[in-house]
C-alpha cells in the first residue's frame, strides 16, 4: 500500500473528504460509486468495480490485491495454478 501524506478528519455526520488530487488520479468523478472493504484494521475505499477482475463475477468473499478485487474462486485456482507448476518445476530437477 502507497502512502499519500494525506489525513482528514472524520466530521459530525461520519464523513470523509478525499481530497481533489487523490480523486482526479483515481479517476473518481462525483457520483460515482465507492466500494468499502475492511481488512483487520484497515478500512478500503476504491472506486467500484463492478466484479472480480478475472471473472467479472461479484462475490461476497472478494479480496483485495494490488489495487483490484478478486473473488475467492479465482484466488483458489491461481493457488492450485501454483502449486501444479511448482510440483511440475520440481520435476525437472
Amino acid at each position: 500500500m502507497k502512502a499519500t501524506g494525506v489525513s482528514r478528519q472524520v466530521d459530525q455526520l461520519g464523513r470523509i473528504v478525499v481530497p481533489k488530487e487523490l480523486r482526479k488520479t483515481l479517476g473518481i468523478n462525483v457520483n460515482d460509486p465507492i466500494a468499502i472493504f475492511v481488512d483487520e484494521n484497515q478500512i478500503i475505499f476504491c472506486k467500484h468495480n463492478a466484479g472480480c477482475l478475472f471473472c467479472g463475477e461479484f462475490h461476497d468473499a472478494m479480496r483485495y490485491f494490488n489495487g483490484h478485487q478478486v473473488c475467492s474462486s479465482c484466488v483458489n485456482e491461481m493457488t492450485e495454478i501454483l502449486a501444479r507448476s511448482q510440483v511440475a518445476s520440481t520435476a525437472h530437477l
